[in-house]
C-alpha cells in the first residue's frame, strides 16, 4: 500500500484546532465553528482547514482513521468554511465577471491576447522561466495534477444524457483510456521525476500558497455538492478551453530548458488531449446540461467567472514572489527532498509566511 502524506503544520486558529483533533481526537467545535465565519475566505488559514477537510474524502492522511471522512462535526466545520469561501466568491464574480451567458464567456476563454500584458504565468515560464521557476511551477500544480480528474468523477452519476455521455468521454482519457501507464496523473508523476522533483501525493503541500489550496480547493467543493453540479460543469469547461494553448507554452519552456521527455510530454499531451475535450465539454457536456437543466446557466457561469478568478490570483502571487526574488512557496523547495538537489540546482528562498 502507497504510504499516505502526514497532516501539514496549521497555519492558524482554524487548521491548528483541526490538526490536534484529527491527530489527538480534540474536540474543537465550541472553539473553532464561531471563528469561522470571521476568517479570511482565501487566506491560508482557512484554505488549509478545507484542503485538509477535503482530503479526508480522497486519499487521506498518514495517522488519520477512515471514519473521520464522515465525522459530523468535521462536516459541520467544513460546511462553515465553504459558506465563508463560496459568499466571498460569489461576491468576486459578480463585481468582476460581467459575461451574462455561457456560450458569451467560453467564447471569451478561447480568444488568446494579441500581446502577453505581463500577468500570463505561462507566457512568463515560456519566454523567460528558469528551470528552477519551473520546478516551483509543478510543486505548487502538483497538489491537483496528482489527483488530476479525480474531483470532477463526482459530478458524473449527477448529469444524464449528452451532459453524462461527454463528461465520460473526457474523463476516460484523463484516466489514460484503460492504460495505467497513461494516466494523466501517472504523466505528471514522472514530469515532477524529470525535474528532480519528489512526486509522493501531496508532498509539497505545506510549501503550496493559499492561491494554489484555493484553486483546488474550489474542484473539490463543486464537485462534492450535487447541488453546485452547474458549476462545476463550468469549473471543468474552464480548464478545457484554456489548458492547450497554455500547455504549449509550457511544453516549450520545459525544451527550452533541457527539462527532459517526460516534463516535455505531460504538457504535449495536453496539446492535443485538451483540444478535443474543449469540442466535448462546450458542445456536449454544457451544452446537454443545459439544453436539459436551463436554469443552471447561472451556475456554470458562476464556476467559470470562479475558475478565471482564482487561476488569475494565483498567477498575480506566483509572478510577484519571482519578480522580487523570493520563492513562491513558503519552504524552500530542496528542504522538501528526501535527497539533496541535483547539480547545480539552486536553492529557493523562502517567501514569508503571511
Amino acid at each position: 500500500m502507497t504510504a499516505r502524506a502526514g497532516l501539514p503544520k496549521p497555519r492558524g486558529p482554524l487548521s491548528g484546532a483541526l490538526v490536534g483533533a484529527l491527530r489527538d481526537a480534540q474536540d474543537m467545535e465550541r472553539d473553532v465553528l464561531p471563528r469561522a465565519a470571521s476568517a479570511d475566505p482565501c487566506g491560508d488559514d482557512l484554505q488549509l482547514a478545507l484542503y485538509i477537510l477535503y482530503e479526508l474524502h480522497y486519499q487521506g492522511f498518514d495517522g488519520v482513521g477512515d471514519e473521520h471522512e464522515w465525522d459530523p462535526g468535521l462536516l459541520r466545520l467544513r460546511a462553515a468554511l465553504e459558506a465563508t469561501f463560496l459568499d466571498a466568491l460569489r461576491g468576486d464574480v459578480a463585481q468582476g465577471f460581467p459575461a451574462s451567458r455561457v456560450d458569451e464567456a467560453l467564447s471569451d476563454l478561447l480568444v488568446e491576447p494579441a500581446r502577453d500584458d505581463g500577468t500570463g504565468l505561462s507566457h512568463h515560464l515560456a519566454r523567460e522561466g528558469t528551470l528552477g521557476q519551473l520546478r516551483e511551477h509543478a510543486a505548487l500544480r502538483s497538489l491537483y495534477h496528482l489527483k488530476e480528474a479525480d474531483p470532477h468523477a463526482w459530478v458524473i452519476p449527477r448529469l444524464r444524457g449528452r451532459a453524462k455521455a461527454g463528461m465520460v468521454a473526457v474523463e476516460y482519457d484523463e484516466y489514460g483510456a484503460g492504460h495505467a501507464d497513461r494516466l494523466h496523473q501517472r504523466l505528471f508523476a514522472d514530469l515532477m521525476g524529470d525535474l528532480g522533483l519528489d512526486a509522493s501525493y501531496n508532498h509539497y503541500l505545506g510549501a503550496c500558497c493559499a492561491e494554489m489550496l484555493a484553486v483546488v480547493n474550489l474542484m473539490s467543493l463543486l464537485g462534492l455538492h450535487r447541488a453546485l453540479r452547474g458549476a462545476l460543469v463550468g469549473q471543468f469547461a474552464t480548464v478545457e478551453v484554456t489548458s492547450s494553448p497554455g500547455s504549449r507554452r509550457l511544453a516549450d519552456a520545459m525544451r527550452r530548458t533541457g527539462a527532459g521527455p517526460a516534463a516535455v510530454r505531460f504538457h504535449d499531451e495536453h496539446v492535443e488531449a485538451d483540444a478535443v475535450h474543449e469540442q466535448l465539454m462546450r458542445h456536449e457536456v454544457v451544452g446537454g446540461l443545459l439544453a436539459d437543466e436551463p436554469e443552471l446557466e447561472k451556475d456554470v457561469l458562476f464556476g467559470i467567472g470562479a475558475t478565471v478568478l482564482l487561476e488569475d490570483r494565483f498567477s498575480a502571487a506566483v509572478l510577484a514572489a519571482w519578480r522580487e526574488g523570493r520563492s513562491a512557496l513558503r519552504e524552500p523547495l530542496w528542504a522538501r527532498r528526501r535527497n539533496a538537489p541535483p547539480p547545480g540546482v539552486g536553492r529557493a528562498q523562502p517567501v514569508a509566511r503571511r
